[in-house]
C-alpha cells in the first residue's frame, strides 16, 4: 500500500470506529491499543470537549502528520478492525446508541476496500515479476556483449554493418544497457530535465546513479566533465558515473578532483573490455571504482589494483 495510508480506507475505518465504540474514551484506549502515542492522543480534559468524529479526526491528522505518515498505526488499526467481531450488549442492545447491523456493513465494506487493494498489489507485483521475466529473457552472453563491443571499435554494428558516429553512440549506450541489465542492475531510459539531456540512470546498491556515455575519438575534455558534474551536484544526494571509451584529459580529471565533493566516478574502455572478457564483473568494477572514490578520493583508478589511471599525453 505504499508508505503514505490510501484515502478511502481511511475514512472506511473512520466509520468503522465510529459505529463500534460509543464512549470517547473507548475510542481513545483503542487507538492506544493500535500504537498511537502521547504525541498523536490528548489529555481526557481535551477529547471531552469534542465530538467523536473530532476526536478520531484529529487523532488521523496527527498521525498523518508524523514523519512516517503513521503507516504502522494505520496498518494495525486495519488488522484489527477487520478481524473485530465484539459489539458491546449494553451499547448496542441496552442503550441502543449503536446499530450492530451497521457496524458489520462497514467491517464488510473495509474488508472489500482491502482485498480490492491488495489485488492491486498482487497485480503490480505480477507486472514487476513479468518485466524482470522478460529481461531474462532477454538477457545475452557475456561472449555476444564482447562481439558488440568489439564491433564497436571497428565501427560496425552487430551483424558487421559500418555505421556512422551518431550510430556508434546510440549503439553504444545500447550495449552498456545491456552490460548493466545482464547483471541484474536496474537501468533507466533516458530522460530530460529543463535545461538538460541525461543518457539515464542506474539503481546500485540502494543508491541512484546518473550515467552519462561518451564515444568520442579524443579523450573527454574538462568541459564535458564540469557539465555533467552540474547536473549530479543539482540532484539530491546526486551520484555519477561519467563513461569515456577513449579516457579523460589530464586537466579534466585534476579540475574535476580539485577541492570539489567527490560524487562522480570515470569509466573507460579499459574497464569495460575485462568485462566482457569474463575477467571480473561489471558489479566488481563499480565496487572497486565507488571504494576508491569514497576512502582515497581518487575517481580515475584501474578498477583491478586501485592504481591511479596513467594518462599520457
Amino acid at each position: 500500500m505504499g508508505t503514505t495510508f490510501p484515502k478511502d480506507i481511511m475514512d472506511c475505518m473512520k466509520g468503522c470506529i465510529l459505529s463500534i465504540f460509543w464512549p470517547k474514551k473507548d475510542i481513545v484506549d483503542f487507538m492506544k491499543k493500535v500504537g498511537c502515542t502521547s504525541r498523536e492522543l490528548m489529555p481526557e480534559s481535551e477529547y471531552k470537549e469534542l465530538h467523536r468524529a473530532e476526536i478520531v479526526d484529529k487523532i488521523f491528522t496527527n498521525l498523518e502528520k508524523r514523519s512516517d505518515s503513521g503507516i504502522g498505526q494505520f496498518r494495525c488499526m486495519l488488522k484489527e478492525l477487520t478481524e473485530w467481531n465484539y459489539f458491546d450488549p449494553y451499547y448496542f442492545q441496552k442503550l441502543n446508541k449503536l446499530s450492530e447491523s451497521e457496524a458489520k456493513r462497514n467491517i464488510s465494506h473495509l474488508k472489500q476496500l482491502q482485498e480490492i487493494r491488495d489485488y492491486k498489489i498482487k497485480q503490480e507485483r505480477q507486472r514487476q515479476e513479468e518485466q524482470e521475466r522478460k529481461r531474462k529473457d532477454i538477457s545475452i552472453s557475456i561472449n555476444e556483449l564482447k562481439e558488440i563491443f568489439l564491433n564497436l571499435f571497428s565501427g560496425k554494428d552487430q551483424n558487421g554493418k559500418e555505421i556512422n558516429v551518431q550510430r556508434r553512440g546510440y549503439l553504444f549506450e545500447e550495449f552498456l544497457k545491456k552490460l548493466f541489465l545482464n547483471e541484474g542492475i536496474e537501468v533507466t531510459e533516458p530522460f530530460k530535465i529543463v535545461g538538460e539531456q541525461i543518457d539515464g540512470s542506474i539503481k546500485y546498491d540502494g543508491e541512484h546513479y546518473i550515467i552519462e556515455a561518451k564515444w568520442n575519438d579524443k579523450w573527454s575534455a574538462s568541459d564535458s566533465l564540469y557539465q555533467f558534474a552540474a547536473k549530479v551536484e543539482g540532484k539530491m544526494y546526486g551520484r555519477g558515473v561519467f563513461i569515456s571509451v577513449n579516457g579523460f584529459s589530464p586537466d579534466s580529471v585534476q579540475a574535476l578532483t580539485t577541492g570539489k565533493a567527490l560524487r562522480t566516478i570515470l569509466v573507460d574502455g579499459g574497464d569495460l573490455v575485462p568485462i566482457t572478457e569474463g575477467m571480473y564483473t561489471l558489479r566488481e568494477m563499480l565496487d572497486n571504482k565507488i571504494k576508491a572514490a569514497q576512502t582515497m578520493g581518487r575517481i580515475y583508478v584501474d578498477s583491478t589494483n586501485l592504481a591511479d589511471k596513467v594518462i599520457r599525453q
